[in-house]
């Protein structure tokens, strides 16, 4: 018996920030475009309970203001849902590709 289908499929995850000044504007504006490339609802909270909001959403996710060592929990629910939580999560531990000294 099948429990849904490729198109009905929900992942989760949960990094720690490590970057220097949270979520800010630049990396914000990172992840929102990250997550718009996936079809799945995205959604991004502090903590497995919510509140959640939309990660596609620049304005929300800039005003989550989530700091330094805040824990990023990822939810996503679509057919490329796995596929989206792991490449964002993989952007926060790469740390939004900014702290990459001379290039």
């Amino acid at each position: 018996m099948k429990n849904g289908t490729a198109t009905d499929q929900a992942a989760t995850g949960a990094i720690v920030i490590a970057h220097e000044v949270g979520l800010h504007a630049r990396p914000s504006v990172k992840l929102t475009k990250l997550a718009k490339t996936f079809a799945s609802k995205i959604e991004l909270g502090l903590s497995e309970d919510g509140p959640w909001i939309d990660a596609k959403s620049i304005v929300k996710v800039m005003a989550f203001k989530a700091a330094k060592g805040s824990t990023l929990h990822f939810r996503a629910h679509g057919g490329d849902a796995p596929e989206a939580v792991t490449a964002l999560i993989d952007l926060v531990r790469r740390d939004f590709d900014e702290s990459h000294g001379g290039g």
